[in-house]
Order: C-alpha cells, then sequence, then structure tokens
C-alpha cells in the first residue's frame, strides 16, 4: 500500500572549513579577494565563491515514519533553493501518494518542474531544489523496497565498487601529493588551472615525470580560457594527451569543436539544457544536486561517458553520485575530494567508505545513509 507524502524539510547549511588548506581541490579551487556581500570574488574566474561550505539538505518524511535525504547543490546562496522547496515545491508534494516507483518518481519531478516552466525557471535555484528533493525520493524508494537506489536502478547487475579519480592537488608540493594518492591506487588527477598557462604546463610535466605512464592527468579550466585567443594554449594541452579538458568556456557562450575530448555538466541541470553542447562533448560530467538521480539517468541515454561532478556536497549528494555510477554501464569515475569527503562524513552516522582508490557503495535500502545535523 502507497504511503502519503506528510513533510518536507529544506536546511540550509552554511559551515566553517579551512579553505586555504583546501585551495586547489574540488569546490576550493581559487584564491578569493574582494568581497561581495557574504561572499567574495575569485581572484581569476568570473564569479564569487564563499569561504564556508555551503549546500542545502532535504528532508522527507512519509506517513508511515519512513525519512529520505537529499541535496540541493548551493556553494552559495543556500537559502535561495531552500526558501523554492519550502514555500513552493513542499506544496506540490505534501499529502501526495508515494509507491516508491520510478513512474512516480519521475510524475513527481515533472509535477515540480511545471510549476515554473512556462515562467523561464527551468534551471538554476529551480532545478537545484527540485533535484534535491528528487534525490530524497529515490532514498525513500529504496527504504519502502528495502533495496538499495543502486539496485533500485539496476537491479543485480549494480556494481559494489566505485574507481574514483583525484579532484585537485593540494599543499606547496603538488606533485608530492598526487604520488601519496597514486600508491593508494588513484590513477587519473584532475588539476585546476590558476591562469597561469606556463606554471600548468610545468606541473603536467612535472606529473608525467614523478607518476609515469600510468597516470591519466585531466584539467579543469574553471571557464577561464577564450576561443580563439588561446587556441595554442589548448594545442599545448592536447599535446599532453589529457583525460579530459573541463570546463574550458564559460557555460552560456557557444563551444567550438575542440582536439582532445572536452567534458561538460557541472553548469547544466537537464538535457535540454546540454542538448546545444553535445555535439562538442565527450564526457558528462552531471552535479547530482543539480541533476537529481531521475535526470541524470537521462542524461545516461545520450550514449556518452558519465562522470559525476563531486565539490562542495555532504552525504546525499555524494551517495547519490555513488548509486547512479553503480547503476550504470557507461559511469567509468566518480570525483573525490578527500577534504569534502571527511566533511561528509562527520555528518552521517555511518560513514561513506573508500577502499584505496574506490568508493564502497553504501548497501542499505535507500542511500544507504542517515544523515546527523
Amino acid at each position: 500500500m502507497a504511503a502519503k507524502i506528510e513533510r518536507v524539510e529544506a536546511i540550509p547549511v552554511s559551515a566553517a572549513r579551512d579553505r586555504e588548506a583546501a585551495r586547489g581541490t574540488a569546490g576550493s579551487p581559487t584564491e578569493l579577494g574582494m568581497r561581495a556581500g557574504a561572499y567574495q570574488w575569485s581572484k581569476t574566474v568570473a564569479t564569487v565563491y564563499s569561504d564556508r561550505l555551503e549546500t542545502t539538505l532535504v528532508k522527507v518524511t512519509l506517513d508511515n515514519g519512513l525519512v529520505g535525504w537529499g541535496e540541493a547543490q548551493a556553494p552559495v546562496l543556500p537559502r535561495v533553493s531552500a526558501v523554492i522547496i519550502e514555500d513552493l515545491l513542499a506544496g506540490v508534494l505534501m499529502g501526495e501518494a508515494f509507491d516508491g516507483t520510478r513512474v512516480r518518481i519521475e510524475d513527481l519531478w515533472a509535477r515540480m518542474y511545471q510549476t515554473m516552466r512556462v515562467r523561464g525557471q527551468t534551471g538554476g535555484f529551480m532545478l537545484d531544489a527540485i533535484s534535491g528533493l528528487d534525490i530524497a525520493l529515490w532514498d525513500l524508494a529504496g527504504k519502502l523496497k528495502e533495496r538499495s537506489v543502486s539496485e533500485l536502478i539496476a537491479g543485480e547487475q549494480a556494481r559494489k565498487r566505485i574507481p574514483a579519480y583525484l579532484s585537485g592537488l593540494a599543499g606547496e608540493d603538488r606533485v608530492a601529493f598526487a604520488r601519496r594518492h597514486f600508491e593508494e591506487g588513484f590513477r587519473v588527477f584532475k588539476i585546476f588551472y590558476d591562469a597561469d598557462k606556463p606554471s600548468l604546463l610545468r606541473l603536467l610535466d612535472d606529473l608525467r615525470a614523478g607518476l609515469g605512464v600510468e597516470a591519466r592527468l585531466a584539467v579543469d579550466a574553471l571557464w577561464r580560457l577564450h576561443w580563439p585567443a588561446d587556441k595554442e594554449f589548448i594545442d599545448e594541452l592536447t599535446a599532453r594527451k589529457l583525460e579530459w579538458l573541463e570546463a574550458p568556456f564559460m557555460p552560456d557562450l557557444p563551444h567550438p569543436h575542440l582536439p582532445g575530448r572536452v567534458a561538460l555538466g557541472e553548469s547544466y541541470r537537464t538535457v535540454r539544457e546540454l542538448q546545444p553542447l553535445l555535439p562538442v562533448t565527450d564526457v558528462l560530467q552531471p552535479d547530482l544536486g543539480r541533476s537529481g538521480i531521475t535526470e541524470t539517468l537521462r542524461w545516461a541515454q545520450l550514449g556518452k561517458p558519465i562522470v559525476p561532478h563531486v565539490s562542495i556536497a555532504m552525504g546525499p549528494q555524494i551517495a547519490a553520485a555513488i548509486h547512479v555510477c553503480a547503476a550504470l554501464t557507461n559511469a567509468p569515475l566518480c570525483e573525490y575530494n578527500p577534504t569534502v569527503f571527511t566533511f561528509a562524513n562527520q555528518h552521517l552516522r555511518s560513514a561513506l567508505t573508500m577502499d584505496g582508490a574506490e568508493y564502497i557503495v553504501p548497501t542499505g535500502p535507500g542511500l544507504g545513509i542517515d544523515v546527523v545535523f
């Protein structure tokens, strides 16, 4: 018998962190400068960052007492997605029957999307809010069915372990940082471009010399490149046989076809947003806190590798990314950042775990986590 959705809650999170210690890694890629209200301008990217860890937790409770956890990606302004959830989307969901089927989750996703579609709210904070709720509904679905999310999607074919790549290199000696993780089993390393072209090229060469041919190197350009002004630099990167070049250009600009593999995804929420860029994209990087599980499964049908983006995140978003990878045959890797992972585990009753360079897929029902916050 289907339960009913009884309560929907959004919890904006703004937690202190040692940003300097994490600089150069996922979620903390640049040095910050001038203040912009509660936030700070990046010194090298035309955007603002928080010096705190910010996100929006989502909690959905059924009338049978089951609780589902989700997370809306919110590296800045977590109160915005929280207000959208509490003032609009909670009213769409509360009182609705919920049987935990994929069809029902897709129906509720569509109803939430339709609330503001004709007003142009088909991306941004609106989709972040929907995605947080979507993850919570999948968590509830697994708990109702007493199966993990990955098993709900893929059955017995769901994998138990997911290879991870190291996102960013922290500290003064970045080659040594990479070598320590290489010895733990990591083979794919992503380096953030800090606007110093010669420095990046030297680092790539030093990493290649220090780690050997087994290491696979990717570069996140953080939307800093310009076409055709940076063609020569892009050719230099291509000559180093990168695993991928991530986010080369501002997400709202046209993207030319580049040599080598291009990875895009964290700035987009839906297949509709991605469609114009598919011809020039080789690797898709959905951020589960922005695209949710339901829409990410639609991304997976586009025929390209899926490598989830995990930067600023707590347990629900990381667990969702792990389960989606476990369920998909075209998801070879998932992003891993040690400081983000450690912070997320501080707010889980049972920690997410790594074995060397692999995520261990949670085995409990739903996402397999219980948030303590």
